[in-house]
């Protein structure tokens, strides 16, 4: 019983983490000028530096749900 209770939190937990990833990623593309202008008004980061930082955050979330949240998923489900 408890490796399905495992199996089904780290299933809602990869789907929650891959939504909002993909929500991050389409509003940043999407308002990219007026997200830049707040956060570059909020932190005093320039805004030239901001999309590098964009960048970075989303390939190490995108690389932390794979490793926390995907994988052991896959190995509950076709490994146990």
């Amino acid at each position: 019983m408890f490796v399905e209770q495992l199996t089904t939190f780290f299933a809602w937990n990869s789907a929650i983490n891959i939504a909002f990833l993909l929500i991050a990623t389409l509003a940043l593309a999407v308002f990219r000028g007026w997200a830049m202008g707040i956060h570059s008004a909020m932190t005093g980061v320039a805004q030239e530096a901001l999309p590098r930082l964009y960048f970075q955050y989303l390939s190490a979330y995108k690389v932390l749900t794979l490793v926390l949240c995907v994988v052991p998923y896959l190995v509950l489900r076709f490994v146990m």
